[in-house]
């Protein structure tokens, strides 16, 4: 699901309440095991563009 969750974040990413939904439903997806590479991932790709939402999506994981 980690390999799903790369190619559909960057097609949704032109709108942020898009980017947002579509965020939350790739965390649950990926589960535990992988969640934290989803994380490195998002942060290496949108950070510059929504740091707000990937702050508020990862909140639990970061620490």
């Amino acid at each position: 699901m980690l390999e799903y969750a790369k190619v559909i974040l960057p097609k949704v990413s032109f709108s942020k309440k898009l980017f947002r939904k579509e965020l939350y439903k790739c965390i649950n997806w990926v589960g535990q095991e992988q969640v934290h590479e989803l994380y490195s991932w998002c942060h290496e790709n949108f950070n510059e563009m929504y740091p707000d939402i990937l702050a508020e999506a990862f909140a639990d994981i970061a620490a």
